[in-house]
Parts: structure tokens; C-alpha cells; sequence
């Protein structure tokens, strides 16, 4: 029984055809795989760099982090020297509730096991968790929200017993 195999490929045209089709192919290949495991590696290595601000300050002063299989926060600040490094959240507004570029690192009240919300030291805006870019309406000022959020009795006066 006679194999169901074009005879265009025992030709020297069908072999030529072939190859450089393989040649294209690998060509292609090449020039969509390489660029995104190249960059893919730079990604990588982008996303273990974080921002964290040492506590150490008033306000927090912002520093880079290479982030390290078993590191523990608090990190080594390179500022203090100490051990008071935490992560960052990102304010991307102003304090006319306009968007910009330039991020202020701020340290939240939760990080470090203080009570109440977070506001920003720059604009004066709430930030939370994983804080999100400027993207619609402004977060609330501090006035702002306490308007919207009145202290409770137990938040502002200490416990009496």
C-alpha cells in the first residue's frame, strides 16, 4: 500500500518550499517569544521592588525595597537603620482632588496597628488597602469624611471603668 504523501515535497521546489517555510516559521516565532521572555524576566524583577516608607519619620519617608525570599516586616530601613520599614500604599491626588503622577508614599494606620483611618500627608486625602490610581471622583478629605463618618463615643473619649 503506497503512503498518502504529496509527491511535491520529493521535489526540489516542494523541499526548497518546505525549508524556507520552516525558516518563516521559526523566524516568527523568534520575533514574538523572544521579546516576552525577555521582558517577562525585567517584569519579574520590577515586581519585587516595592516601595515601603520608615516609620522612623514624621511623616514616613519613602525608600526602595528589593523584596528577598523570608524577609519580614518590619524591614532594615536604610534610612534610621532600624528596623522599621513597611509597605507602602500609593496617593496618586493633589489637594485640589486632581490626579498626578508623581505617587506619595503613605504608611497606614492598620500597618502598624493604629486606630482609624489613613490620610495622606501630602493631599489630605483617605487611603486604603491597595489604594487605587486616580481614576474618578477624588477620595474624601479628612473633613470630608468625618462629616460622613462621625467618631463614635468609644473612639474618642478612653475606656472608664
Amino acid at each position: 500500500m503506497e503512503q498518502a504523501r504529496p509527491k511535491f515535497f520529493e521535489t526540489t521546489l516542494g523541499r526548497v518550499t518546505s525549508f524556507l517555510a520552516a525558516c518563516i516559521a521559526l523566524a516568527l516565532l523568534a520575533y514574538f517569544v523572544v521579546p516576552l521572555v525577555a521582558r517577562s524576566g525585567s517584569e519579574a524583577a520590577a515586581a519585587n521592588e516595592r516601595i515601603f516608607v520608615d516609620a522612623a519619620f514624621d511623616p514616613p519617608r519613602p525608600f526602595k525595597v528589593k523584596l528577598q525570599a523570608g524577609m519580614q516586616i518590619p524591614v532594615l530601613s536604610p534610612l534610621s537603620q532600624k528596623q522599621t520599614g513597611y509597605p507602602a500604599e500609593l496617593c496618586y491626588w493633589t489637594k485640589d482632588g486632581k490626579p498626578k503622577s508623581d505617587p506619595t508614599a503613605v504608611l497606614l494606620n492598620e500597618t502598624i496597628g493604629k486606630d482609624g483611618p489613613t490620610f495622606c500627608p501630602d493631599c489630605g486625602r483617605l487611603v486604603v488597602p491597595h489604594n487605587p490610581t486616580a481614576t474618578g471622583e477624588p477620595p474624601p478629605t479628612q473633613p470630608e469624611y468625618l462629616a460622613l463618618n462621625p467618631p463614635t463615643q468609644a473612639t474618642t473619649a478612653p475606656d472608664q471603668k
